[in-house]
């Protein structure tokens, strides 16, 4: 692994709990990795201690297979070769885009320095720009530059921290989409924190769901959302609840019996004696839940969220279990119609019932 954090934690002075803990990950050479979590689950604390910024309490990070911090040893960033993006650019409104770019490689000579500059400028698709000011930018071109002049040193490892924070939710996508593209061609490794899914899934080959300091999961996006491999994991990734379920052998088949009825001929299902009497709760995602009126289940809709192609809604079954459903929006039914549902679940995830000393408070 070109980047490899063993057991690490970071503990900020007179605070008794660490912010980061227990982490380790790895990420290989030209790979995007991507933070996600909640604010205040620890992941820019630990995109700083990459950077050299905060130190190790314990555990350590190897860059390239060298140690660059643990417990009483922390190189300094300078001498890491790291390059960092930030939320807010940074950009030096009083230089234009061409110094800007150039502010890492002073030490070039000036032939080489104006080939760099142009070519990372080329890279993110903004060439002949060397003569603008960062005020005649948009905020997507800014974040450009911004990309442009963390490349132009060829960092070994690039790290960005909520970098379209700033930025209107579709440019942001289509902005991440981008980004990827150019890390890719730039061949970097590269660390990203957001707290945007879609950006998350746009972006990172590898992902990491992070909560209260410990990371929960570090895999790929179709695995996050259909194998979580703890129960935050999945209430965090996607739209979807937990229901009661009983898992049993029905002639020689397991079946989960759910609110909704019945699910069979389902994979990746565990045993009934996987859980006291086979009582579990079960993962129904919005998109497990079909709208059918012929369904013998029925749900009266509490909320709805209009998403151009699709409305999200939520919906309470007679016995008061919620679910939530992905409708067509040509299917607009009112807020407290009943409408019949069922599930069409391919694989279950299911976790052990949560007491009620564990259950959320609302």
């Amino acid at each position: 692994m070109f980047l490899d954090l063993q057991h690490l934690s970071v503990r900020y002075a007179n605070t008794p709990t660490p912010v980061v803990r227990d982490i380790s990950l790895g990420l290989r050479t030209g790979d995007i990795g991507v933070l996600i979590g909640p604010s205040g689950c620890g992941k820019t604390t630990l995109l700083r201690a990459v950077a050299g910024l905060e130190s190790a309490t314990a555990g350590s990070i190897t860059l390239g297979g060298k140690v660059v911090s643990q417990a009483g040893l922390s190189l300094p960033p300078q001498d890491r070769q790291v390059g960092m993006v930030f939320q807010d650019y940074a950009l030096f409104p009083h230089l234009s885009i061409g110094r800007n770019v150039a502010f890492g490689i002073e030490h070039l000579p000036p032939a080489e320095r104006r080939a760099r500059v142009d070519e990372v400028l080329t890279l993110v698709g903004l060439p002949g720009h060397e003569a603008r000011y960062a005020h005649e930018l948009s905020g997507g071109q800014q974040q450009r530059v911004a990309l442009a002049r963390a490349l132009a040193p060829k960092p070994r490892l690039l790290l960005l921290d909520e970098p379209f924070s700033n930025l209107d939710v579709d440019l942001r996508e289509r902005l991440a989409h981008e980004v990827r593209g150019i890390l890719k061609a730039a061949q970097t490794t590269a660390l990203f924190v957001t707290h945007d899914q879609l950006e998350a899934f746009a972006v990172g080959d590898t992902i990491g769901v992070m909560h209260q300091g410990a990371l929960h999961q570090w895999d790929n996006a179709y695995t996050l959302y259909h194998r979580p491999a703890t129960r935050f994991v999945a209430e965090f990734i996607g739209h979807g609840v937990f229901a009661p379920a009983v898992i049993q052998e029905v002639a020689g088949q397991v079946v989960v019996q759910t609110p909704l009825g019945p699910l069979d001929n389902v994979t990746d299902c565990p045993l009934p004696s996987a859980y006291p009497n086979g009582q579990c709760d079960v993962l129904l995602r919005a998109d497990d839940i079909v709208h059918d009126d012929s369904a013998v289940a029925k749900a009266q809709i509490l909320r709805k969220a209009f998403r151009g192609a699709e409305f999200l809604y939520t919906l309470r079954l007679a016995t008061g279990e919620t679910v939530m459903a992905l409708v067509p929006s040509h299917h607009d039914h009112a807020l407290g119609e009943w409408i019949g549902i069922r599930a069409q679940v391919d694989h279950v995830v299911t976790f052990p019932k949560l007491s009620n000393k564990e259950l959320p408070t609302l």
